[in-house]
């Protein structure tokens, strides 16, 4: 693993068990993006951080597993949303954090995990999560394994925000600029093009 000295080890989680309706119901996770699936770019960025890469996933199970250490799936086949595969893999990690990326972002870098990574350790008790200009974004961040049990009383009083089921450990925002193109979430076919042409010009 090409982890620094000074940050301890974390498992890893991409997100990839959505129902894709955005995208007329297709597996966004295996859509290709400039020739290779979305979920091959996470993998190419995330491989190299840990020995406990996790993928949620709730079909094509079988082209999931080549590119992760485990795979979660939700209770049912009614696709709960993020919060399910986040409950799922936190119980299940074998590092004290649980860093968390959703498959359709594939411009996110490697500082801006490192950025995470530093942030969990001045705040070792907190989920960080970033925040883009004022507008919390959930599925980017990094919670510790130590609040599953917190996650799953939300989870079992009806809660399926993320943002809503961490709003009580009172997480610390990883600050970035409004329109940082690193967070751009290509979930919706025009996206998907509009990024691929305009980082072709």
């Amino acid at each position: 693993m090409n982890v620094p000295a000074t940050l301890p080890p974390c498992s890893i989680l991409l997100l990839a068990g959505g129902r894709g309706q955005r995208m007329g119901g297709r597996d966004k996770g295996l859509i290709e993006w400039q020739g290779t699936a979305l979920i091959e770019h996470l993998h190419r960025l995330t491989r190299p951080l840990t020995d406990d890469l996790i993928i949620s996933c709730n079909r094509n199970i079988d082209r999931y597993a080549r590119y992760a250490d485990r795979l979660v799936q939700d209770d049912d086949t009614d696709f709960n949303g993020p919060l399910a595969g986040i409950r799922a893999a936190l119980p299940i990690a074998r590092h004290r954090w649980l860093l968390i990326l959703p498959c359709d972002a594939p411009l996110v870098d490697e500082a801006l995990l490192q950025a995470l990574r530093e942030k969990a350790s001045e705040y070792p008790e907190r989920p960080i999560m970033v925040r883009e200009g004022k507008h919390w974004q959930p599925l980017l961040g990094i919670i510790p394994v130590a609040h599953a049990a917190t996650l799953e009383a939300a989870w079992q009083a009806g809660e399926r925000s993320p943002r809503r089921a961490l709003e009580p450990l009172q997480p610390v925002a990883l600050q970035l600029e409004a329109g940082d193109s690193r967070l751009a979430n290509l979930n919706t076919p025009c996206l998907l093009t509009g990024i691929s042409e305009n980082r072709n010009k």
